[in-house]
C-alpha cells in the first residue's frame, strides 16, 4: 500500500520531527494518513538522535542520570516538543468541566498547572528510564525500539477513534487505510524484536499498547474522539509505558 516510500518517509518527518525534509510536491495535511507505514521509522530516526546523544554523553564521563539527561533533551530537540505539546495540552483539557471547555482549553497556547505537572512527570519518567538502563547499547536498543512502537500506534488511533472535531490536523489528515495501519505497526513490532529480547520486546510492546487503548478511551469517553493534542499524548504516555516495562524486565 505504499505509493511512494520515499515521499511517505519525507512526509512523516515533515510531519512528526523538525528535520528539514522537503517532501516534493509539498505536503499537504492530507497526505498524513497515507504516510502512517512510515511513522515507525521516522521513530526509530528519533530515538537513534537521543541514543547517539546518551553515548557522546558517556563517552564524556558523565554517569548515567545526567546522560539520560542529555538524551531525552535530543528526544524533545529533534521532535520540536510536538508531542510534549500535545501531551501538556490534553493534560490541561481533561480538566475541563464539559467537552467544548475541553476542547477549547486544549486549543489555548498557554499550559496550565495540569499540563505543567503532566511535563514534568512524563520527561522524569523518561530520563528515569534511560538512567537505570545505563548502558549505551541497552539504552539505544530501548530508545530507538519505543520511539518506534509509540508511533506506531498514532495511526491506530487514527484509524479507530472518531474525530472529536471537525477542524485541526487530525480532521485534516483523515482516516489511513487499513493495510498502512497494519504495516505501521509490523514493521514497529519488528524492530524491537531486532533490537531487544522478544520477550522483553512483546511485553514491552503490549504495555505500550495498553497505556495507548488507556489514552485513546479517555479521548473517545471525555472529548468525543481524536485531536491531534490526543495523538500527541498517546505517543509520549506508550514510549513511556514500554520504555517502563523494558527496564522493569531486563
Amino acid at each position: 500500500m505504499l505509493s511512494d516510500p520515499w515521499r511517505d518517509g519525507k512526509v512523516a518527518l515533515a510531519f512528526l520531527t523538525r528535520l528539514q525534509v522537503r517532501p516534493d510536491p509539498p505536503r499537504q495535511d492530507t497526505d498524513l494518513a497515507a504516510s502512517v507505514a512510515m511513522f515507525p521509522l521516522a521513530g526509530v530516526l528519533v530515538g537513534l538522535l537521543g541514543a547517539l546523544a546518551y553515548a557522546a554523553a558517556s563517552t564524556l564521563g558523565l554517569p548515567p542520570l545526567p546522560a539520560a539527561v542529555v538524551a531525552i533533551a535530543a528526544l524533545v530537540w529533534a521532535t520540536g516538543a510536538l508531542h510534549e505539546d500535545g501531551l501538556a495540552d490534553l493534560a490541561d483539557g481533561l480538566g475541563g468541566a464539559t467537552r467544548a471547555q475541553q476542547l477549547e482549553i486544549m486549543r489555548d497556547p498557554r499550559v496550565g498547572s495540569y499540563g505543567v505537572i503532566a511535563l514534568v512527570l512524563a520527561l522524569l519518567a523518561r530520563v528515569g528510564a534511560v538512567a537505570a538502563l545505563a548502558q549505551p547499547a541497552e539504552v539505544a536498543s530501548a530508545l530507538i525500539a519505543a520511539a518506534a512502537f509509540s508511533r506506531a500506534l498514532m495511526p491506530v488511533a487514527m484509524l479507530s477513534l472518531p474525530q472529536g472535531r471537525t477542524d485541526g490536523l487530525a480532521a485534516r489528515a483523515g482516516r489511513p487505510h487499513p493495510a498502512r495501519v497494519a504495516a505501521a505497526a509490523l514493521i514497529a513490532i519488528a524492530i524491537g524484536l531486532i533490537l531487544l529480547p522478544p520477550l522483553i520486546a512483546l511485553v514491552a510492546a503490549l504495555c505500550a499498547a495498553l497505556v495507548g487503548a488507556l489514552v485513546a478511551l479517555s479521548a473517545w469517553r471525555r472529548l468525543g474522539g481524536l485531536t491531534g493534542d490526543v495523538l500527541g499524548a498517546l505517543q509520549q504516555l506508550s514510549e513511556i509505558g514500554f520504555l517502563l516495562a523494558v527496564v522493569a524486565l531486563r
